[in-house]
């Protein structure tokens, strides 16, 4: 099945690299060969208004962005709902929508193109009370998309006229980015230009590079914990004020920008760069970020027979980890995505509508690479020659002691084994191979279970033990990888689900909303979630009386007490909202779907 070619990077900002290409277009291939449902059905409704606004008001509102705007950047949301794919992804709902499709969608999209353009839809908002919610570029896939909270809200997407890299400075290894500047785009200015950086990147290359830090995303270079390497950020606050973090507070000589302000990240009196991140306090328009020297690296993978092997493996990893001997954010991964990463559908490993039974998958696995095999570990060191081969020397003795362990370099697989690929991302060059895991079902979608664990053998069975006891309850294969951050792991559960079946997405939101009380009442809470969920998670959160929430829902009133900024976002309601049937808990996802049931508003959305 041959599909419309996808978008490259001179088309589009949002576009993948020329060198890419081919393999964007087989991806997309591949992935709609096994669709079984149209692009777009007809829409049930029409434009779904904000909150308690009349279409007579929203009219008028909308004919008022548009005069500051353009018309042309001011675009109604009254089409029909197109998922898409990665690449060409909507931004009207979410792709990978758990409940109905219609449900969390925007009555408009608003595209500023500059800062001052964002300040201008921030003071509209606050004039008509209508509520906004801000992306970068909208491929937080697995976590929520595109879709605002608060359906009916106007989204401002950032990404597609504020894409600019606005400075790249080769004496300071740093940067600073737009919130529509991808990873692929960083990576092609920085070859372009010949500088001897590297970026660090997530799985995929396609997402914003601002958005992704912003939201405490991580990759897998040495400078793998994004926001721990950004430096100075430009905001607009709620309510329309501008605000520079760092050093950038400090005015600049001429009128320039602080020379400091991608050197030094805190600057002077209290840190608040932090209660930018997944909140819903501002709305970051620029973000300074250092680069890595490029160095020598080499990558490598370890498989393990057992699956008992689990904790001796993760008890293993914790001094190499703490020491620093591991040179990136490590993965550990279940065998079973060995089968998934090849983007060949589950049906072409088991017949079966079950999950693929335990010895399907040691059979299988048996024919790949990676041979009959539980667990798979993949890392990358760096430096020179002698000191990556005493480093591996360390690594190979430590993980000998698992009888049965086994040590590829990338050469002792074929070119197209996933080694290769965790290579490219490693060493700092975005991919587009993640993308094959959505080939394991028709119409596929899917979500992100993420815990914390400390790097301890005895925890990190205790969430894999949760972990597979409902996936079995709930009929979901399970698939976990496990990012290592020194004292810390990264459990990441990826939820696979048909978005055509009303029956799995049910059982995909209560296989979600269980794993997320009984991970937290052993004392393991999630570092990020889809936004259906961000009120439960939120919730866990709840020590002394919840006194963090508190906190937040102090300062998001002083900041934002019209409540037009991302309400819900994260679980952090306004005083507007707060109370009032929007927080979903308890079954109430699984109750929507097939039901409209998620904002209690009671403006009807058929106008």
């Amino acid at each position: 099945m041959k599909t419309q070619a996808p978008p490259t990077l001179s088309e589009s900002y949002s576009g993948v690299p020329s060198r890419l290409a081919a393999i964007a277009q087989e991806a997309k291939d591949r992935l709609y060969s096994h669709k079984t449902v149209p692009e777009s059905v007809p829409r049930q409704h029409n434009v779904r208004l904000p909150p308690d606004t009349s279409r007579e008001t929203f009219d008028e509102a909308v004919a008022s962005l548009r005069q500051a705007l353009g018309h042309e950047n001011v675009v109604l949301n009254d089409k029909p709902l197109v998922d898409g794919w990665y690449l060409e992804h909507p931004n009207t709902h979410d792709a990978f929508h758990v409940v109905d499709q219609e449900e969390l969608v925007c009555s408009a999209i608003a595209y500023p193109a500059s800062t001052t353009e964002v300040q201008a839809i921030v003071k509209w908002a606050n004039n008509y009370g209508i509520p906004i919610y801000p992306i970068s570029m909208g491929r937080n896939v697995g976590y929520g998309g595109s879709a605002p909270r608060v359906p009916g809200s106007v989204v401002v997407d950032l990404g597609k006229r504020m894409n600019k890299i606005l400075k790249t400075d080769a004496d300071n290894a740093s940067c600073v980015v737009e919130p529509g500047v991808s990873y692929f785009a960083l990576y092609e200015e920085i070859q372009r230009r010949k500088l001897p950086f590297w970026i660090d990147c997530p799985d995929l290359g396609g997402g914003s590079v601002l958005g992704n830090a912003v939201d405490r995303g991580v990759g897998y270079t040495p400078m793998g914990d994004h926001f721990a390497n950004h430096c100075g950020m430009e905001i607009v606050l709620p309510n329309g004020e501008l605000l520079r973090t760092g050093m950038g507070a400090l005015p600049g000589k001429n009128g320039a920008d602080n020379p400091t302000w991608q050197s030094f990240q805190p600057a002077y009196g209290p840190y608040s760069d932090g209660i930018f991140s997944q909140s819903n306090f501002g709305i970051v328009c620029q973000m300074g970020f250092w680069l890595m020297h490029e160095t020598g690296h080499q990558s490598y993978m370890l498989t393990f027979p057992r699956d008992e092997d689990f904790t001796d493996i993760v008890e293993a990893i914790r001094p190499l980890a703490q020491k620093g001997l591991l040179g990136n954010i490590p993965q550990l991964r279940h065998v079973a995505q060995e089968l998934n990463v090849t983007g060949l559908p589950k049906s072409h490993w088991y017949s079966g509508p079950d999950p693929i039974p335990r010895d399907v998958i040691r059979k299988q696995a048996a024919q790949l690479p990676c041979g009959d095999c539980s667990w798979v570990f993949y890392g990358t060191q760096y430096g020179d020659a002698a000191s990556i081969k005493t480093q591996l020397d360390i690594i190979k003795s430590a993980f000998s002691k698992i009888k049965g362990s086994k040590f590829y370099l990338p050469n002792d697989v074929p070119p197209d084994h996933y080694l290769h690929s965790r290579a490219l991302v490693c060493s700092g060059v975005p991919v587009l191979r993640e993308l094959d895991w959505l080939n394991w079902k028709p119409n596929a979608a899917h979500l992100f279970f993420s815990p914390i664990t400390p790097t301890r053998g005895e925890d990190a069975q205790i969430v894999h033990n949760i972990n597979v006891r409902l996936h079995k309850k709930y009929g979901f294969d399970l698939f976990p990888t496990l990012c290592v951050a020194g004292r810390e792991m990264h459990y990441i559960t990826n939820i696979i689900y048909d978005r055509s079946s009303d029956d799995e997405k049910r059982r995909a939101a209560a296989l979600m909303r269980e794993l997320i009380a009984e991970a937290a009442s052993e004392g393991y809470g999630e570092y990020r979630t889809h936004l259906l969920f961000a009120d439960q998670v939120a919730r866990t959160y709840s020590w002394n009386n919840n006194a963090l929430m508190r906190f937040n829902e102090t300062i998001k009133d002083a900041l934002d007490p019209n409540g037009i900024l991302a309400p819900g976002r994260n679980g952090i309601w306004p005083k507007k909202y707060r109370g009032k049937g929007w927080e979903l808990l308890g079954d109430s996802v699984e109750k929507a779907v097939g039901g409209r049931t998620i904002s209690p508003d009671k403006v009807p959305s058929k106008l």
